[in-house]
């Protein structure tokens, strides 16, 4: 059984939330930063890819990699402090991705922003299999991103249960 990712819930204001990761990577933060804003790696960990290169501040394209559209949302990026600090909207939300030097690797913390709380388990046990999926790709042994249904394959299913219980308790 795969061990969870610390989370927490938050409330942002009086209608959103945010769902809060954390995870140790073994990689030095300049690697994982280029990893979070290199279009070609985006493609290769998350749900999406990028039209740009994401270390500036300024619009960007998303374009979805679940396989089942070919759906391209806004993303701008509102912050990029090279190598620690990138915040971006996807879509409606806002993800956060903080990297702290932390144990001769990275302290990677991402602050998903949204007003679906409901969806908040869905998002942590999503990113859960992205984290894991960026891990490898890092470690040079890269995988498909599980994104999508190929997600359920990998135990998303489990994973958005034992999140739900951790997020509601």
């Amino acid at each position: 059984m795969t061990d969870l990712n610390p989370v927490r819930a938050e409330a942002v204001d009086d209608v959103r939330w945010a769902v809060v990761l954390t995870r140790q990577l073994r990689q030095a933060p300049d690697r994982v930063w280029r990893a979070l804003t290199d279009p070609e790696r985006l493609g290769r960990w998350t749900p999406y890819s990028a039209d740009r290169d994401l270390s500036a501040p300024g619009p960007a394209r998303l374009t979805m990699a679940d396989g089942s559209t070919d759906e391209s949302i806004d993303g701008t990026v509102l912050v990029a402090e090279p190598p620690r600090l990138l915040e971006h909207h996807w879509g409606d939300d806002v993800l956060r991705w903080e990297l702290a030097e932390s144990g001769g690797g990275t302290l990677l913390t991402l602050r998903h922003t949204t007003s679906r709380r409901p969806e908040m388990a869905s998002f942590a046990a999503g990113w859960h299999l992205c984290l894991d999926t960026l891990d490898l790709d890092l470690a040079g042994t890269p995988r498909e991103p599980v994104v999508g249904e190929r997600a359920r394959e990998f135990g998303w299913a489990e994973l958005e249960a034992r999140y739900s219980e951790v997020l509601t308790s």
